[in-house]
C-alpha cells in the first residue's frame, strides 16, 4: 500500500477538522430545537470526542507506524481508512446540501424551511453513511459471477464452449485470515465446473506471511484442464521497507513458491500449449507490466517466442494498460485477461451502464473490450485494498466461454 508523508497526513487531518467544524456549525441549527440542555451538551461532547479521537489515531498511527509489527499494520490502516471515509463523506455531503438549501430557502416559507432544510440535510448525511457501512460489511464479500462469451474466428473447433474462470487481485492480507469468507468464493467457482482457471496477479498486499493457512483454501479450486497464474505489482514487495535486499528477495521467492502448494502453474514470461484432439491454443503469461511508476518486468516477446505459429493465443497480463501499449500494437493475441483496477471498488451500475471514477485513470477498467478482433477482459477483482469495502462494484468471478465464430 502506498505510503504518504507526515505532511500529507497532517493536511488530511486539517481537512477532517475543517469539515467537522462546518458540520457542527450547521448541526447547531438542528440541535438548538432540542429543549434539553443536557442532551445538547452530550451531543456536542460526543461529536468532538469522535473528531479528536479520529485525528489523534491517524497521526499516532503515522508517527508510530515503523514501530508496529508488520502483521498489524494492514488491519490498522484499513480500519482507520474505513472509519475516515464513513465519517468524512457523509459530513461533507451534509454540509454541501444543507448550505445549498439554506442559501436558497427563499423557495420555502419560514415554517417549511424549519422542517425541510434540516430534514433533507440529515438525510443527505445518513444515506451515504448507510451505503458505506453496507459496502464495508456486506458489499466487499458479496461475490458476483459475470458470464461473458468471447467469439473468435481462429478458435479451434474443439475448444468451442471452452469455459474459463478468471479471478484476480485477491490481496489475501486484507482478509485477515478469515478463511471462511473466501471459501464461499471457492465453492461458487467449483460449482461452475470450468475447464481452466486463470489468476491474474496481486495475490498479496506485500508480504509472504499473508499467505499463512490460505493454501488449504485455495488448493480446493478445481478445473478440468489446469490452473494458471501470473504476478501483479503487489507481489514483488515494492510497497514495503526491507531490512536488506536479501529479505525482499526471500519474500518474493516464498510468494512464487506458494503457487506450487495450490497446484497453480505460475507463468513468468512464458507460454504453455493446450492440446485437444490434435488442435492447440496457447496460454501465455507475463510478469507485471504497467506505465510508470509501476514496474515493467513483463517481456511479451519472450513469452510468445515459442507459440508464434499458434493462431489462437490467450495472454495473462495484470495491468490492462499493457494491452493498449504493447499487445494490440505488436501481437495477434486473441484474448488478454487483466485485473489491477478493482473498478476502484466504487461505481454505479444502472440498466447495463457502468461508471466509476477509475475511468479517468484507466482507459480499460472493467468488462470486455474489443479492437480489430482482439479482446481484452478486465475483472473488477475478488479482494480489496485500502478502503475495506465495495460500493456498486461487487467482487467478481468471471466465467468466460470461448466461441468459434465465422
Amino acid at each position: 500500500m502506498r505510503s504518504y508523508s507526515l505532511f500529507t497526513i497532517f493536511l488530511l487531518c486539517v481537512a477532517i477538522v475543517g469539515v467537522d467544524w462546518l458540520t457542527f456549525y450547521w448541526l447547531q441549527s438542528i440541535t438548538q430545537r432540542i429543549d434539553s440542555p443536557l442532551l445538547n451538551t452530550a451531543i456536542n461532547i460526543l461529536f468532538w470526542t469522535f473528531t479528536i479521537g479520529l485525528v489523534s489515531a491517524i497521526l499516532i498511527l503515522k508517527i508510530k507506524m515503523e514501530t508496529l509489527p508488520v502483521t498489524k499494520r494492514q488491519t490498522l490502516i484499513s480500519s482507520l481508512y474505513g472509519l475516515t471515509i464513513s465519517s468524512f463523506t457523509p459530513k461533507i455531503l451534509f454540509v454541501i446540501i444543507i448550505s445549498i438549501l439554506y442559501f436558497s430557502n427563499y423557495v420555502f416559507s419560514e415554517t417549511e424551511s424549519l422542517i425541510i432544510v434540516p430534514t433533507v440535510g440529515l438525510l443527505a448525511g445518513f444515506l451515504p453513511f448507510i451505503v458505506i457501512v453496507y459496502a464495508i460489511f456486506k458489499g466487499a464479500y458479496k461475490y458476483k459471477v459475470y458470464r461473458v462469451e468471447v467469439p473468435h474466428k481462429d478458435l479451434p473447433e474443439t475448444f468451442n464452449d471452452f469455459k474459463i474462470i478468471h479471478i484476480s487481485d485477491l490481496h489475501l492480507g486484507s482478509f485477515n485470515y478469515r478463511y471462511r469468507i473466501l471459501e464461499r468464493a471457492v465453492r461458487i467457482i467449483n460449482e461452475l465446473e470450468a475447464d481452466i482457471i486463470f489468476f491474474t496477479g496481486d495475490l498479496v498486499n506485500n508480504y509472504a506471511w499473508e499467505l499463512n493457512g490460505w493454501d488449504d483454501v485455495l488448493k480446493k479450486l478445481s478445473a478440468k484442464t489446469g490452473k494458471y497464474a501470473i504476478l501483479g505489482n503487489h507481489d514483488y514487495g515494492d510497497y514495503s521497507k526491507w531490512k536488506s535486499p536479501e529479505a525482499k528477495t526471500e519474500n518474493f521467492k516464498e510468494i512464487k513458491s506458494f503457487y506450487d502448494k495450490i497446484d497453480f502453474k505460475l507463468l513468468l514470461n512464458e507460454s504453455v500449449i493446450l492440446k485437444k484432439h490434435n488442435q492447440e491454443i496457447a496460454i501465455s503469461g507475463v510478469e507485471n507490466w504497467g506505465l510508470p511508476p509501476f514496474r515493467q518486468d513483463g517481456d511479451l516477446l519472450k513469452a510468445l517466442n515459442n507459440v508464434e505459429d499458434i493462431p489462437y493465443k490467450i495472454l495473462l497480463s495484470h495491468d490492462p494498460t499493457h494491452w493498449d501499449e504493447e499487445v494490440i500494437k505488436y501481437t495477434d493475441v486473441a484474448l488478454t485477461l487483466s485485473g489491477h483496477t478493482h473498478g476502484m471498488q466504487a461505481g454505479i451500475n444502472i440498466m447495463g451502464k457502468q461508471w466509476s471514477p477509475i475511468k479517468y485513470k484507466y482507459k480499460r477498467w472493467a468488462g470486455l473490450y474489443t479492437v480489430n478482433n482482439q479482446h481484452l477482459y478486465v475483472t473488477r477483482g475478488l479482494g480489496w485494498l485500502g478502503f475495506p469495502g465495495r460500493m456498486g462494484m461487487r467482487p467478481e468471478i468471471t466465467l468466460i466461454t470461448l466461441k468459434k465464430s465465422e
